[in-house]
């Protein structure tokens, strides 16, 4: 057995989630494949994969042994790769996941600009607010908001999630502004609850230098970004979304900013991706790229003035062979990131 050629394979079948599109990338005959993954399970005396008549999936040991494979693989294309026209363009598809506001909002307006510089990487974009496991899912690379917890992962960090409190005029003219923490008692809050574990996000706002965590009475909870905007437009009470997210409807006058003296607790926004895979073309060329493009929108750096978001790109360009694709994964939420 081909022990190089079966960590290719091996890799292949992880990351296309599927025998047969593994060997139609790899221009194999799909029994080729499944003998290839039986006998690389039998050198290794471990069970590699989970199969279902549905979907596969990494047992732990084979997470471990992926991991391994993609960093041999990585530091071999590299070898290659040193000797090769250093000017040559990164390329390949890239996997990456991102909170759906953020996707919505600031990547996808700007992918024309992404294409333009680097024309020969497919981009498949996952969107929801789910922390994805980058190993059982084979994403390459994800954005994440809030303090990380995965010691594995490398982070760069790439910008700060800045939160305000608003409601639409018809709110507060029916229940008055609130002035003050303690006047949210009497008012009325749309509250969002992670789909995964139905938990209720309370609010939190910085008091003397300390985040405090407020509990307000709410009449409709709900667990999608959009939705929770919409339903702050429509007066069903105070809410707390990211400001780039609300940013026409406060100029506009639809939403009000309250509160203005006490902030909700800022978070760190991340780029992640495992640490075997940093010496990868397309990752460092996504990684800057996202880095640069945060670092020039002041709405995820804390100050926010009117019309100094990025200029949208109408994304109206049809690149051949479907060298940009954006998948809109749906997610349940599990996190109160918007």
């Amino acid at each position: 057995m081909d022990k190089f050629q079966a960590m290719q394979v091996f890799t292949r079948v992880v990351e296309a989630n599927s025998f047969t599109m593994a060997a139609d990338n790899l221009g194999l005959p799909r029994a080729t494949v499944s003998t290839t993954i039986r006998n690389l399970e039998r050198a290794l005396q471990v069970r590699l994969l989970n199969r279902t008549t549905r979907k596969i999936s990494l047992t732990p040991d084979g997470a471990s042994y992926y991991e391994r494979c993609i960093r041999l693989l990585a530091d071999l294309e590299e070898a290659e790769t040193s000797f090769r026209d250093v000017a040559r363009r990164p390329r390949g598809r890239l996997r990456i996941d991102t909170p759906a506001s953020i996707g919505r909002s600031i990547l996808i307006p700007s992918l024309c600009e992404f294409h333009e510089r680097y024309p020969d990487i497919e981009l498949v974009i996952g969107m929801g607010d789910r922390p994805v496991d980058l190993v059982q899912e084979a994403v390459d690379c994800a954005i994440r908001v809030g303090e990380l917890q995965d010691s594995s992962m490398v982070a760069r960090r790439i910008g700060t999630f800045e939160s305000l409190t608003c409601a639409a005029p018809s709110y507060l003219e029916a229940y008055g502004e609130p002035r003050t923490i303690k006047d949210l008692e009497r008012h009325h809050a749309v509250h969002y609850f992670s789909a995964r574990t139905g938990r209720t996000i309370d609010w939190d706002f910085v008091v003397d230098g300390v985040a405090t965590e407020v509990k307000v009475k709410s009449i409709v909870a709900v667990n999608d970004s959009d939705a929770y905007v919409a339903c702050g437009l429509q007066g069903f009470g105070l809410i707390q979304p990211a400001r780039y997210m609300v940013r026409p409807h406060l100029e506009s006058g639809q939403l009000r900013e309250v509160l203005t003296g006490w902030k909700p607790s800022p978070m760190p926004i991340s780029v992640v991706y495992l640490h075997n895979r940093h010496l990868s073309p397309k990752v460092r060329a996504f990684v800057d790229w996202v880095t640069e493009l945060f670092g020039r929108c002041p709405l995820l750096g804390g100050e926010c003035h009117a019309g100094e978001m990025p200029q949208e790109c109408e994304f109206a360009c049809e690149p051949t062979g479907h060298t940009v694709r954006s998948v809109i994964e749906q997610h349940n939420l599990a996190e109160s990131v918007f």
